[in-house]
């Protein structure tokens, strides 16, 4: 694979690039609220140096270091801008006031002007619900995207980590109300995270939605930090002990394929950031793969991984580390559902 070889995503006749560059790293300072721990120079840097390389697709939201992100792309796209698939988010909230944040009308058109003019741009080409909104009926949150079409604010929308259900729905909706339906989804997917090859990448192929996949390195599990050694703690376990706890069974699991497929790399004389690049790289829904360089350093890594191409054994030795349609944990679907999350939703 080379970034070269451009992808259409969905059925909207765009080209991008296999690689998709996701700034949540990048803020105007250092340690934003969000987790920003580039600043905005430098974050400048490797954005102009992956257009340089070749990548031409981006994917930001407002929420990111509270719209500080988009202040940085914004910046570095001068000149530019029309180079660039540029993606943004709404849903996340942006203020203090809990009504700055969700998925209805009033929330959505001001939350498009702030990332307008944030980026700098006079449209969006493409604008993704960041989650899901239960507190909003889907037809609403639909028809203010199809009106932002029509208004030229926004060329394509789309959604992230919906469910199989929610995607049929929208665009069940968007088509017997004669309205524009959504385009792309994004959602996670790596070698430890493959719960979406069940049921949502089925869907988005059914439908020719563009599927943007987040979180190659599942998280930082697969940057070659979880490497079993005898009396020896993998080191994420202690800096973050939320998200990388191993004391119950499914983490221990996913620690366990972890380390598995990190000695697969070393067998096949690849680094475990080719083999994960190339393994989501390979999938035929992925219109592209998120990578979240903090460093140029980062970003060179990623483009010399998007030029391996894994073969059928390799493939095949990757499913029997981790069976295909495997999540380890819940969270790592990206957003638990309420049914699950609220006991009381289970309960009379």
């Amino acid at each position: 694979m080379s970034l070269s070889e451009l992808r259409v995503f969905g059925r909207s006749g765009a080209p991008i690039s296999p690689l998709t560059l996701g700034t949540m790293n990048f803020g105007e300072g250092s340690g934003g609220v969000h987790g920003a721990p580039t600043g905005a120079e430098e974050s400048i840097r490797i954005i102009q140096s992956a257009l340089d390389s070749g990548i031409t697709a981006m994917d930001t939201a407002d929420v990111y270091s509270q719209g500080e992100s988009e202040q940085v792309v914004g910046r570095a796209l001068r000149g530019r801008r029309d180079d660039v698939f540029l993606a943004t988010k709404f849903h996340g909230q942006m203020s203090p006031n809990p009504a700055h944040a969700g998925n209805s009308r009033r929330w959505i058109t001001q939350a498009v002007e702030g990332s307008l003019r944030r980026l700098q741009t006079d449209r969006i080409d493409l604008y993704q619900a960041h989650r899901p909104d239960y507190n909003t009926d889907v037809l609403e949150t639909i028809t203010t995207l199809n009106d932002l079409i029509r208004q030229g604010k926004i060329l394509y929308y789309g959604t992230s980590v919906f469910t199989p259900a929610q995607l049929v729905e929208a665009q069940w909706l968007a088509t017997t109300n004669h309205l524009i339906p959504p385009l792309g989804n994004q959602v996670p997917y790596s070698m430890l995270v493959r719960a979406n090859e069940r049921d949502v990448f089925p869907i988005a192929q059914q439908y020719a939605l563009g599927v943007l996949a987040y979180g190659p390195l599942a998280g930082g599990w697969l940057s070659g930090s979880f490497v079993l050694e005898p009396g020896k703690a993998p080191t994420r376990v202690h800096s973050l002990p939320g998200r990388y706890d191993i004391s119950g069974p499914s983490s221990e699991r996913k620690l366990h394929a972890a380390d598995a497929l990190a000695r697969l790399a070393d067998k096949l004389e690849l680094s475990l950031v080719d083999l994960s690049i190339g393994f989501a790289l390979a999938h035929p829904a992925i219109s592209s793969v998120i990578i979240g360089p903090r460093s140029e350093e980062h970003l060179a890594a990623y483009l010399k991984a998007a030029e391996v191409r894994l073969g059928e054994s390799v493939l095949d030795a990757i499913d029997d580390v981790v069976p295909p349609g495997t999540n380890f944990v819940e969270r790592d679907a990206g957003a638990i559902v309420p049914s699950l999350e609220f006991a009381e939703l289970r309960r009379r």
